[in-house]
Order: C-alpha cells, then sequence, then structure tokens
C-alpha cells in the first residue's frame, strides 16, 4: 500500500468511487507518509528573475484570495536569481518593485530570509542556482517549493532530494503545466488506461542549461505527467526549429514530445486512452499549480513523487546525449542507476 502514489489514487477513486471526498493528502496521511509540516503561514520567496514570483505573490496576497490559499502570505523576498543570464537579471529591478506593490519586504540574504518566514518558493530562473540556494533552505528545515525546472541538471537534483531527504524536508518541483484541466482528468481516469501521449510546447535553447532543462521542461513535464515513471531509454530528433523526443516505457507505450521554436508559441497535445483519446486543452494560469503548493506547504506531502522529477532529469539530460550522437537511441539507466 506505501507504494500507492497521486497517479494511481486518482485512477482509483475515479473507476471505483472509492475514496470520494478524502484528498490524496489525506489518504497519505493515513499511511503514516507525512513529513514535517509547515509551522506556519509566512512565505518567502528566493529569486525574482521570472514573472513567476509576481504572480504567485499577487494571488496570494490579493486581497480577494479569501480561503482559496489557506491564508498563506508571501512576507519576504530576496532577489537574487540569475548571477550572469541577460534576461533574467534585467528583470529584477521591475520585478523587486511590482511584489512590494503587494506588501513584500525586500531581504539582502537568504539567511535573512529564513529567519522571518516558515516555507519557501525558489523562484530563480536559472536552474544550475537551484542547488546552491536549496542547501540553507534545507538545513533551516523549510518546506521548499522549486519552480522549474528543479536544476539544471540530474546531479544537483538528485543532491537537492538526497539533503531533503536526510534533514526530512519536504520539497517538490514542477511546471505549471502539469495541472492543465485535461491532463489532471486524464490521469484521473476519464480515458481509462493511459496508452501513450503526445505533448508539445515551446523549446528555446540557452547554452547555460542542457537543452529541455531551460523551456521544453514544460512539454516534458506534462508527457511525464501522463505517462508516469517507467520510460527507458529516449531518442531526439534534432533540427534548428524543432525537437522531437521519443520516450519508450518499459511497458511498451511510446510518449513523445515535440518543442517548438519557429510559429507561434503554445502548449498542448493528445492523450491515448483505452476508453478513447483526448485533446489537450490551453492553459489558464499559474492559480492550479499554486493551490497544490499551498496544499503541500499545508500537509508537508510533495503531490509529485521525487522519483518522477529525477527521471524527467534523466530524459532531458539522455536527450542531449541522443541529440550529439545523432539520433541514436539513448538508455536513462546511466543516469538513475547513479
Amino acid at each position: 500500500m506505501k507504494n500507492f502514489n497521486r497517479r494511481d489514487f486518482l485512477r482509483f477513486a475515479a473507476l471505483t468511487g472509492v475514496g470520494a471526498g478524502i484528498s490524496m493528502p489525506l489518504m497519505s496521511q493515513a499511511w503514516g507518509s507525512n513529513p514535517q509540516q509547515a509551522a506556519g503561514k509566512r512565505v518567502g520567496i528566493i529569486g525574482l528573475d521570472t514573472s513567476h514570483a509576481v504572480a504567485f505573490a499577487k494571488s496570494l496576497n490579493s486581497d480577494q484570495a479569501g480561503d482559496n490559499f489557506k491564508g498563506f502570505k508571501v512576507v519576504a523576498a530576496y532577489p537574487q536569481g540569475s548571477k550572469d543570464i541577460k534576461s533574467a537579471v534585467e528583470r529584477v529591478p521591475k520585478y523587486i518593485e511590482q511584489v512590494k506593490e503587494f506588501g513584500v519586504k525586500i531581504v539582502s540574504s537568504i539567511d535573512e530570509l529564513l529567519k522571518q518566514v516558515d516555507v519557501v518558493l525558489l523562484e530563480s530562473n536559472d536552474g544550475r542556482v537551484h542547488l546552491e540556494q536549496a542547501i540553507p533552505v534545507l538545513n533551516a528545515k523549510k518546506p521548499v517549493f522549486i519552480d522549474k525546472p528543479i536544476a539544471a541538471s540530474y546531479k544537483d537534483a538528485k543532491a537537492i532530494f538526497d539533503l531533503a531527504e536526510k534533514n526530512n524536508v519536504p520539497v517538490f518541483s514542477s511546471s505549471s503545466l502539469r495541472y492543465m484541466e485535461a491532463i489532471q482528468s486524464a490521469i484521473g481516469g476519464s480515458v481509462g488506461g493511459i496508452l501513450g501521449a503526445n505533448t508539445f510546447s515551446p523549446a528555446t535553447l540557452d547554452p547555460t542549461h542542457p537543452d529541455m532543462f531551460w523551456y521544453g521542461i514544460h512539454g516534458v513535464e506534462m508527457l511525464f505527467s501522463l505517462m508516469g515513471t517507467g520510460c527507458e531509454s529516449v531518442t531526439r530528433f534534432h533540427t534548428a526549429d524543432a525537437d522531437v523526443l521519443v520516450g519508450r516505457w518499459k511497458d511498451n507505450r511510446i510518449g513523445t514530445f515535440r518543442g517548438t521554436r519557429k510559429g507561434k508559441s503554445s502548449y498542448g497535445g493528445t492523450v491515448f486512452g483505452e476508453k478513447g483519446n483526448i485533446t489537450l486543452g490551453e492553459f489558464k494560469g499559474y492559480d492550479p499549480l499554486l493551490a497544490q503548493i499551498v496544499q503541500f506547504f499545508d500537509t508537508g506531502i510533495a503531490p509529485v513523487d521525487k522519483h518522477e522529477t529525477l527521471e524527467i532529469c534523466a530524459f532531458i539530460e539522455a536527450a542531449d546525449i541522443s541529440k550529439n550522437n545523432q539520433g541514436k537511441e539513448v538508455s536513462l539507466s546511466q543516469f538513475l542507476n547513479q
């Protein structure tokens, strides 16, 4: 029973009706898997170089928030995110002024931030700094949500989870695209068992990150949200304008992601199910993810299993190896067995 994860629970409940009115976090608590819970409702932000930080602060601190976010409020922010990505660094002054309008105090260090908050949103746009910034948070035993990408390498991502486990601190990472309505409906069983999926998203590249860690992470996470863990290998087809990544799962399912760099930017895909196929709808903003973050802070239970997040990282790094070897199929095992 202890390996019965959120995906299994949603499908089981949808098919049988058992568990109606019982949330997955409550079920997990009943099975004794609940780690340290948040001690209060003061939220701190690390990294003001992404619009996500502003969007989260606006929603949490809005006078209209009501009970939607359980009283959690952003009280302080440490602006430093990326140190050398020009597009990110240039945003910081503007975003500092915007979050200050929501009553957020700007602090000069992570240590100062941690003295004033109970939980942390690690929002730095640059995945390379996430491990460095997460270490003091985890050592202070503050539950932390790490925005996409969790890191800029499988090695750093694993180090984050290992330290979190050592200190018994809740941590999770996710793209907001995971919480598109159609994706959650499919995970919940609307199409029966998922036989395969195709997803697409913009996939702009930056030389500081392995290719899909930078922006293609959104579409890759959509794919893994639907397919779950168990991907054994990836084959990547690359041109200047697009990428196609083909994953082969151990149960003979195939999932694909198309990353685009030309034409109109959009997000979507197709889910192939035992009961039929559905087209993924439009992205409607960050609040569905924020609701999951707040639930995580309230319960201490991560809604995304760390093994899935690590497998996403392995998939992305293996895809780069495939690209550099003219589309050769590459096993994820070289990363997952570290």
